[in-house]
């Protein structure tokens, strides 16, 4: 499916986490198709290796980074590498990061009562925290620079949840309060930062089809679909906002 938002982000530096797969990887080719130059950060390191070289051969700019979200030093210490590169050489048009996409997200379909410590911690930790200590990072670069913009991806379980789904929702509710207060934060701070949650639906990626094969996927939509979402926030000029963006197929069975 070709992208219906068409806009240009030459000398733009974007960074998307969970990028080699699924949803990631469509966010992905979006941006580097319309100019951005994209770091790919995943634990799926021979998938965002595998994306990264398909759109150099496009003559894109993209190159895959490994990072566990769940691990602040290692979001610190990420940030500070692209610090480093910035302006330099090798940088190419500098890598200062100023659209930060936070797609990473796991889940675990197991009743409260069934789900381990363990499982809870790493839902909720690379769910919540890890978006929390990258929009700590980026947001503190982009108020330095005067603009930016990030964009966290939630889901309907962000407004809803059913069972089975209890770290899932608890972390998507919290990243969207946490989204919605960076936006006001933003407006104090920095005009200049847009700040936008996309609630998005059933999708026909891993993350879905994985745990579940047998899904009817008229059910669901293409990610490509929720990705032009994320290149429309990006889209809308200064004067505007695109706050919460809601994106979710004809028939899904949890909105509203």
């Amino acid at each position: 499916m070709s992208s219906g938002v068409q806009i240009t982000l030459d000398g733009r530096r974007a960074l998307v986490t969970g990028g080699a797969r699924g949803l990631g990887a469509a966010i992905v080719r979006g941006l580097a198709r319309a100019g951005a130059a994209v770091v790919v950060a995943d634990v799926r390191q021979e998938q965002a290796k595998e994306l990264c070289e398909s759109l150099i051969a496009e003559g894109r700019q993209a190159r895959p980074v490994a990072l566990d979200v769940r691990d602040p030093e290692a979001v610190a210490e990420l940030f500070e590498e692209l610090d480093a590169h910035t302006g330099t050489p090798d940088g190419a048009a500098g890598e200062a990061v100023d659209i930060l996409v936070n797609c990473a997200a796991v889940d675990v379909t197991k009743s409260v009562a069934e789900l381990t410590a363990e499982e809870i911690t790493r839902v909720i930790t690379t769910d919540l925290l890890g978006p929390m200590y990258l929009c700590r990072e980026a947001y503190r670069r982009m108020v330095a620079a005067g603009g930016g913009h990030i964009v966290n991806i939630l889901s309907t379980a962000a407004v809803g949840t059913w069972t089975e789904a209890g770290p899932y929702s608890a972390a998507k509710t919290g990243l969207r309060a946490f989204t919605h207060t960076l936006f006001k934060e933003a407006q104090r701070d920095c005009p200049g930062i847009g700040v936008t949650g996309v609630i998005a639906g059933g999708m026909e990626t891993p993350f879905i089809m994985d745990r579940f094969p047998d899904t009817d996927t008229a059910l669901l939509q293409s990610p490509e679909v929720v990705a032009d979402a994320v290149m429309y926030a990006l889209s809308v000029p200064p004067g505007s906002a695109a706050a919460e963006l809601v994106v979710v197929p004809r028939r899904e069975v949890s909105w509203p």
